[in-house]
């Protein structure tokens, strides 16, 4: 299983914020390595907001996309890219995305201005599922101007870090690399600790290995050395598509089964998410949802709503928790068969939900403006159907 709030002025600042960052970062302290090369010298060209800008949903349902004929649908930020994966929200409000199968990063504006290219990651290999894979933000983004991505080389998958236009080098090599499930679930602790989920590569046995780095969530700091005894936070996992932090410093994984059902893990320091067979000391997922609305992209938490991308299912996924983590009640969706299959979901500072489309990967049916970036803000009861 393979497996909009803001208007015109945003545009400026978000490429007043990027310039600010090309300018004082060329370099992070690591040697270039690998077969990554920097973009040629010279900023990315300056993209102003449009005359008119059509204003973006506020609060409440997603707006409908056919409510706007002449102005386009309101919930499309962007489109016309190629499947796009990892996105990041910026501290102005606009959005780097990454193009899985490109390795291309463009700054995308919640007032639908132009998306803006801004560099392209080198030397990635695409062979299978892999690609460029995640996107982080240093935890000192605002001092050091750095992405963390979740990529796949030839030889392995790696999590690199680097200024935008500058040299990717790297954090944590040695993942191993599969034509399927390779992972990249890539997100910052509150205490400035990256946590990574890997894929058993195909290779199922891998994900109970303890020497092996597949089918694990890793746990290191911002040079890719282990917290605590070792870089193994978790294992039996199938394939980590996407990390989510919640309150009370919960983690949250989406785990895309090869075989059965996929599930919402919630990750435990040493835990065992119980793949490919559940052992005396697994924990449970918090839900699994049937293959045909699985294939699970990117989660996001408000509160105690997870909000989960799904590819099969052709929709977002809402998972009520109580305060103990365990599922409240039967997990409902919204948008569902509106855009096609959805990957990333990620939260901004206003409540919206930015949400990839991923439907030129080979398995989805493309529409004539695909791929697309939404922004939406979720329904107020955060579920509109059962699942």
């Amino acid at each position: 299983m393979s497996r909009q709030r803001a208007r015109g002025g945003r545009g400026l600042a978000g490429a007043a914020l990027l310039a600010v960052a090309l300018a004082g970062c060329g370099s992070d302290g690591y040697e270039p390595a690998g077969p990554f090369r920097p973009r040629p010298e010279g900023p990315p060209p300056q993209v102003g907001p449009p005359t008119e800008s059509p204003q973006a949903p506020g609060p409440g349902d997603p707006a409908d996309p056919e409510s706007e004929e002449d102005g386009g649908d309101p919930n499309v930020v962007a489109s016309g890219l190629t499947v796009p994966t990892g996105l990041v929200v910026l501290p102005d409000g606009t959005a780097v995305v990454g193009e899985r199968e490109t390795g291309r990063l463009l700054q995308v504006f919640p007032d639908r201005s132009p998306a803006r290219e801004l560099m392209t990651v080198s030397g990635i290999d695409t062979g299978g599922d892999g690609g460029l894979l995640g996107l982080a933000l240093s935890p000192t983004f605002a001092e050091d101007g750095l992405f963390y991505a979740y990529v796949s080389t030839a030889t392995d998958n790696r999590v690199v870090r680097f200024p935008m236009g500058g040299t990717p080098n790297p954090v944590l090599t040695g993942i191993p690399r599969g034509e399927t499930h390779n992972g990249g679930g890539l997100v910052f602790a509150g205490d400035g600790t990256l946590f990574v989920g890997t894929g058993d590569t195909g290779n199922a046995p891998l994900a109970q290995d303890p020497a092996s780095l597949a089918g694990k969530v890793l746990h290191v700091d911002v040079f890719g050395r282990p917290v605590g005894a070792g870089s193994v936070h978790s294992s039996g996992h199938a394939d980590v598509t996407a990390l989510c932090v919640g309150g009370e410093a919960s983690l949250y994984a989406t785990d895309d089964a090869a075989s059965g059902p996929d599930e919402l893990n919630a990750v435990l320091e040493a835990g065992d998410a119980g793949w490919p067979t559940a052992g005396p000391a697994s924990t449970g997922p918090v839900v699994q949802f049937p293959t045909e609305a699985g294939g699970l992209g990117g989660c996001a938490v408000a509160g105690r709503t997870v909000f989960i991308g799904s590819l099969d299912g052709r929709r977002v996924h809402t998972v009520q928790l109580d305060g103990g983590g365990v599922l409240a009640e039967e997990p409902g969706a919204f948008l569902t068969d509106r855009y096609g299959r959805l990957r990333t979901v990620v939260l901004d500072g206003e409540g919206a939900l930015w949400i990839t489309t991923s439907n030129k990967d080979g398995i989805g049916t493309p529409a004539e403006d695909d791929d697309r970036v939404l922004r939406v803000f979720p329904p107020g009861g955060a579920s509109d159907s059962p699942l």
